[in-house]
């Protein structure tokens, strides 16, 4: 959804000021010839005959207006369901929100990984339900890693006041060269 949002921004600002832009064409233009027949660029003395005939019972108001206000509460809607992904931590008291980013867990996570020395490197991602940690051991590491891996991220979630405890995964491969 914080995509969805990313992308209607920048695309709903752009047409407001492209509204803004002709309007403000439109009132110089009829400032500096007050005797003109027609817009400059929209046709606004038609479209103002035309709105003068509508009355709010002809066929296509109605329906403009529940399209309209399907799209503003579907917009709101979608505003509503973005989320900010933080994860909730414990604080010292009730009445303090402690919050945490993903990204600040991952790195936790990571350098708890990378500090055993049958780990080559590792990439961590986390999120509030989940922290999936993909391990490059060396060559010469047991097939016990895995559970080692598991054993030290478990250990440092056990450490972690966190609100809810997220689900992890962990996949381990052979790194080949030296070490």
């Amino acid at each position: 959804m914080r995509v969805l949002l990313r992308v209607l921004a920048p695309l709903l600002g752009f047409a407001v000021a492209l509204v803004g832009v002709l309007v403000l064409l439109e009132v110089v233009a009829a400032w500096v010839r007050p005797d003109g027949t027609g817009g400059l660029v929209v046709p606004w003395p038609d479209w103002y005959a035309t709105l003068a005939r509508t009355t709010w019972t002809d066929a296509p108001v109605p329906g403009l207006a529940i399209g309209a206000a399907v799209l503003g509460l579907l917009l709101v809607l979608v505003g509503l369901l973005a989320r900010r992904p933080d994860i909730a931590v414990d604080g010292p008291v009730p009445e303090i929100t402690v919050i945490t980013s993903p990204r600040v867990l991952a790195r936790l996570v990571g350098r708890r990984v990378r500090s055993a020395d049958d780990i080559a490197a590792a990439s961590v991602t986390a999120s509030r339900r989940r922290v999936a940690v993909a391990a490059e051991a060396w060559s010469d590491a047991g097939p016990e890693l895995v559970d080692s891996v598991r054993a030290r991220v478990e250990g440092l979630l056990d450490e972690l006041p966190l609100h809810h405890r997220p689900r992890v995964t962990v996949t381990v491969r052979d790194r080949k060269g030296p070490r």
